[in-house]
């Protein structure tokens, strides 16, 4: 692609990526901080992927979901997830009318564009299994009949990183279907003051629709069109392939598992967007850099040697971005 193609890219996406602005605008009416959440959730949403939010109680993480999902007008549903759930308690199931002396199908909460999958990690496998074929598939089996799932469909499950009484670890085929994971940290001092001023006037109820969902659809095809340079494509290889099989002995001892190919895919579209976001119609190294960690912490699988010398799956990927050479 020659300059000028790049350059005309470059001022539509300029000229088309305002509704980002608005969308964080308005969520601002109830959140303070956790920007980088929130744009999070929107590049997520823009892949057509899920994104699973992992942090401490108390961090507004569903408050976000909620203020998001009425940000961009779409029906949104919370199911809290317990070891107790059952798969029907999600997708719905066949109910006996006797009157009619027939079934009807009643369906679930998993019929909605927007779905926080709340402790995900507290429900068994069954219900991980029926929330697996929803998230790939974006349509549920009840009974011998298959339902196609409202458009657009996200799933935001949450998670908590330290209470692991009561909880399941998710299949490693489930992990991979999340497009990242972002980890939700603490506001910092000045952000908490402003949440303690404004906390009597924070109401869900002020935050407004300002982006049609299909919009945003519109705009997802033209991050399709940004360039990425075959180096920079040849670099997204290398980085995922470093985490199947590490050049660096070290690093090799630290990984299990690697990431699959939908990682790499994953990694490229989210770089994409994130140039877009940032008003470009081309990708640069620093945009997968910055994406990186969020779409590769949750495919890596540490190995023993790792866990004993504390490190983390964060820490392993900026090991390997440590150790390719940038383009």
């Amino acid at each position: 692609m020659d300059y000028a193609a790049i350059e005309r890219i470059s001022r539509r996406v300029q000229s088309e990526n305002g509704f980002v602005n608005l969308i964080t605008k308005e969520i601002g009416k109830v959140i303070i901080g956790q920007e980088k959440m929130i744009e999070r959730i929107i590049i997520a949403f823009m892949a057509g992927g899920h994104i699973l939010l992992e942090g401490l109680p108390g961090l507004a993480k569903t408050l976000t979901v909620r203020a998001f999902a009425r940000s961009i007008d779409t029906t949104f549903k919370r199911i809290q997830f317990t070891p107790d759930l059952l798969p029907a308690d999600l997708i719905g199931t066949r109910i006996y009318n006797p009157k009619d002396m027939d079934f009807f199908t009643k369906k679930g909460p998993i019929f909605t564009n927007v779905l926080l999958a709340d402790e995900i990690n507290r429900a068994p496998a069954k219900v991980q299994s029926a929330l697996l074929q929803a998230m790939e598939e974006k349509q549920v089996t009840i009974g011998e009949e298959t339902f196609p799932l409202s458009s657009p469909f996200m799933v935001l499950a949450t998670e908590n990183p330290i209470e692991q009484e009561g909880t399941y670890p998710l299949p490693e085929a489930q992990i991979d279907r999340f497009f990242m994971k972002c980890l939700v940290d603490y506001p910092d001092e000045d952000e908490e003051r402003d949440i303690l001023l404004r906390f009597h006037e924070i109401d869900i109820e002020t935050v407004e629709p300002v982006v049609d969902p299909s919009l945003i659809g519109e705009r997802a095809a033209l991050v399709d069109t940004i360039y990425i340079d075959e180096k920079l494509l040849n670099y997204i290889v290398t980085i995922v392939g470093q985490t199947r099989n590490p050049a660096d002995p070290l690093l090799r001892s630290y990984i299990d598992y690697g990431a699959s190919p939908r990682a790499s895919i994953a990694l490229m579209r989210a770089a994409r967007i994130v140039a877009f976001l940032r008003g470009r119609g081309f990708v640069n190294p620093d945009d997968i850099k910055e994406i990186g960690v969020d779409v590769l912490r949750h495919r890596i699988i540490p190995s023993y040697e790792a866990e004993a010398e504390d490190k983390t799956p964060d820490d392993i990927v900026r090991m390997i971005f440590d150790s390719v050479e940038v383009p």
